[in-house]
This record gives structure tokens, sequence and C-alpha cells, in this order.
């Protein structure tokens, strides 16, 4: 499987090198075949705008137009959203133009600018389930096409594999010939019906993919099983942390009562049953530990239960959900950070802890063993019993952490500038690989399965008749450009001309 030259062989926490971004080739257009169907017109014979770009950019350091695609995004809060937005602004820095789409999130709808001068359309689409969007295929297209043509995209980053615009926005930019990078944050099973379900539309949206993420080795590995995509295709590239938000406290917390925080969502791949099972134990054992939880979710009756079952009210502080502004706060009142994950490509938290001078306790799943060396983290089976062994050892060697040290490792092993250079020259990659009409790409889809390949040919069939009858009903150059803001952070992007 393909590495990035930045990051270390044998984890990701590794300190990074230096590499030197490769230079890309101009793109052309896809078409069904080289000549226009007798009778019917060929969309769009006018100059793509990426291929202005690339022109205007000719002899200079390349610098793209990105579209981030997701269903998670602010004003909701996690590992995806974090990551989105903190890769967007360091990827403005670099001078990259930048813009996100996502669903609308209750009145927040239609184009709003945060800071740093990122452009996020929030598309009037309403979440059913878990933040997704109901499943359309085609009618999408439309306004994801207008937005590729206004802003003169010329990368499409997809993000995260349950995201329904993620693999919409994806199918519609290939069929318009837009190189297309995804990158995938979580893990799934081979075996229940949901993860079947699940890795046969990831095997879809990968069939034809230019590039592909994963944030962890663990991550990597899973995503090329599921999809069956090409390893080669496949980079590893972390999240990071903002070191600068997560310090420690200025002052030492006094060891006479250890203090152990658990910041999660109380669901059950979060591990909250293992948590009912834990503190209890953890609190009949060490008479000097308290317990901080905070976060929300179904399980959370559980912990209340518990906490009320064994009389713990004064030693189990439930905080329910905590906004990420106030989590900093929440960590630096304690000595050990717990995880409880069942199942984890990451774990962005284990960061955060860290780098506010955090001794974790975590279960050795997915790609945590790679995410902190072994004198930072205390590993253990996602059991009861081997999580109150390591919680017994985390406490036998806290005196020897200071967080002032912790927080400056984490500092040179973490940043988010690191990772935007490491996805700046999988960018690079995606641009320089090869142009394909449809009937080169359809066997691709073919590969995917005896009735799915066909199935999935049919769909980027009715696709591409869809945006030819788009193009027929509103032209490429009848749609206006938006021009781009000029600015810090933009100054590098030179305005394109329209001839």
């Amino acid at each position: 499987m393909t590495d990035l030259p930045l990051e270390g062989k044998k984890g990701m926490w590794h300190d990074p090198g230096q590499t030197r971004p490769l230079a890309s080739s101009v793109r052309r257009r896809p078409h069904l075949s080289k000549q226009a169907p007798s009778g019917g017109r060929q969309p769009a014979t006018r100059a793509r705008p990426e291929e202005q770009i690339s022109r205007t950019m000719d002899g200079i350091s390349r610098k793209h137009r990105i579209l981030m695609v997701s269903d998670f995004f602010f004003p909701n809060f996690g590992g995806v959203e974090s990551h989105i937005y903190y890769l967007s602004q360091c990827l403005l820095k670099l001078g990259h133009k930048v813009v996100v789409m996502t669903h609308a999130y209750g009145k927040r709808s239609g184009v709003r600018y945060v800071t740093g001068g990122l452009k996020v359309y929030y598309v009037p689409w309403r979440p059913f389930l878990m933040q997704n969007t109901v499943p359309t295929l085609f009618m999408t297209f439309p306004i994801i096409r207008t937005i590729l043509i206004r802003e003169r995209i010329s990368v499409v980053h997809g993000h995260q594999a349950f995201s329904t615009l993620c693999h919409e926005a994806l199918m519609h930019a290939r069929t318009m010939g837009y190189k297309v990078v995804f990158t995938d944050h979580s893990l799934y099973g081979f075996a229940d019906v949901g993860s079947i379900h699940m890795n046969k539309v990831l095997q879809f949206t990968l069939a034809d993919i230019d590039q592909a993420i994963c944030v962890s080795h663990t991550s990597k590995e899973n995503t090329v099983l599921r999809s069956g995509i090409c390893p080669e295709k496949v980079f590893m590239v972390p999240n990071a942390v903002d070191t600068a938000m997560f310090t420690p406290s200025p002052n030492r917390l006094s060891r006479d009562e250890i203090i152990i925080v658990v910041i999660s969502r109380l669901v059950y791949r979060k591990g909250a049953d293992l948590l009912v099972e834990v503190i209890p134990e953890v609190c009949r054992l060490f008479p000097k530990v308290r317990f901080i939880v905070g976060g929300d979710g179904p399980k959370r009756v559980r912990l209340e239960e518990m906490r009320e079952k064994f009389s713990l009210q004064d030693r189990v502080e439930m905080l329910g959900a905590v906004p990420h502004a106030q989590v900093r706060s929440v960590l630096i009142s304690g000595h050990i950070f717990l995880n409880s994950s069942l199942t984890e490509a990451f774990c962005i938290a284990i960061l955060e802890a860290a780098s506010c001078g955090l001794l974790t306790v975590s279960t050795r799943v997915g790609g945590v063993p790679e995410v902190l060396p072994d004198d930072m983290i205390v590993l253990a089976e996602p059991d009861p019993e081997d999580m109150v062994r390591a919680v017994r050892k985390a406490i036998d060697i806290l005196p020897g952490i200071d967080p002032q040290t912790m927080h400056l490792r984490m500092k040179r092993l973490y940043s988010w500038d690191d990772v935007a250079k490491r996805t700046e020259i999988v960018y690079d990659h995606a641009m320089q690989s090869s142009d394909t009409n449809l009937l080169h790409r359809l066997p691709k889809y073919l590969s995917c399965g005896a009735w799915a390949g066909k199935l999935f040919c049919l769909v980027m069939i009715v696709n591409y008749l869809v945006w030819c009858l788009l193009e027929l009903l509103q032209p490429t150059g009848d749609i206006e450009q938006v021009p781009d803001i000029i600015g810090p952070l933009h100054s590098q992007l030179h305005p394109v001309d329209d001839d």
C-alpha cells in the first residue's frame, strides 16, 4: 500500500521529514465517444475551468480549487467535522481555494463564510437519519454541477463512508470529469447486514476514484478489503490536534484525588456499556479516584442507573453534552483520560487529551495503538478486567507524567499544517491521473459484482444522460462564475480569464 513520504514507516506519530510536491498535468473533459452521436449534442465544448487554471498557473507551484463535501460539518460537532474545518483552514493558508458543501442545519441554509474566509454551501437538503440526507442519486446533480462550475473547482474531496451527500457528489463529479479524492474516517465490519450494504456502496464509489486517504494504517487495510480499491491509490494521512487550543493547566493538579475524565458520545460503539462495568470496580479499588463523564447519547441512562445502584453520585459527575469550546476546560481538570471505544479508525479525542497533558488509558482497537507513543498511553483489551488493570497501571505511573513535556511532544508529533501538506501531495497525484471517457470507465463498475456491476453501470449511464440534459437546459457558459476572494489567505490564487 502507498504511504506518503512525509510519514514514518513504523507509526504515524514519528516526526515527519520533508518532500517536494509533484507537478500536475492538465486534464481534459471526458466524453462518451470521440465523435458526437448523430443528431445529438455533446455537452460543453468550452474549455474546462480547471484547464484554464492549469494554463494560468504554468511555471508556478500548483494551486488547487477544492470542494470538500460531507453531510458532517459545523455547527454539528465530531471528528469528521473538525477534520474538514482544520484541513480547510490550513489549505487556505497554503494558497489553495477551498469551498465546503454540506446539507442545511436548521435555519442555517445558503452560503456562509466562516473563519479565514472559508466559504460553506449549506444546500437546502434536510437530514433524515444520523445527520445523513436522503439518498436521491440524481436529484442533487443540478446543484452540485452549478457549484462545481461557479467555483471553478479542480478537485472534489469527499469525506466519510456513510455520508450520502459525499457519495452522490463524487459520482456526479466523476461524470463531469473532475478529479476526485475520498477520505475514510471509520472502520466497518464485513458480516452484519448494514456493513455488507455499506461496503457495496463504498465499492461503487471507489471503483473510479483517483486517490483515497485513510487516517491510520488499520483504516487503510480495512478500506482496501471492503472496497477492493487498488492499494497503490490509498494514502495514509493521520488526523491532528490544534495544540494552541488544547494546552495543559498552568498549575499542576494535586494528586490527593485522582480524576479520570471521559468525554465521548454515550453509544454502544464508543463502549458506554464497558464504562458501566469499569467505573464501579475502579471506585471500589481506589477510594481517591473520581470520574467526570462528558457526553450524551442513548446509553446515558445506563450510566445514570449504575451511579444510582452503587451510590456513586459524589464520585461520578455527569456533565451531559460538552460544547467543543469547553472540552479543554473539562480535560485540564483531570489526570487520566479514559477511552473505551469498541472500534476506532483514529480517535482525535486521545490527541486532545494528550495535548492537555493527560495520561491516556484506551482500548486496544482499530488504529488507536498507532496514535501515541507507548509511554503516553496505556492500552487494554475491550474487557472490564483488563481495563481496570490498565487504570491501575496508569495510576502507578502518573507521578512520572509531566503535562507540559507531553504537550510539547504533541506539538512536534501532530500538526494540521503537516496534514495539509500531505493532503496537498495527494491532490497532486490525483491531478496526474489519466483521463478516461465513459466507455473506459464502465468496466471498472462491471467488476463490482455479477448483478451489482450491471446495476452500477446502468446508474452511471443514466447519470451521464442526466448531465447531457442539464447541459442542454443550462449550458456551462450560461452559469456565472463567482470571483475569487483576494486576501491574505488567497493572495496566491490568480484570477482566470474567461477565454
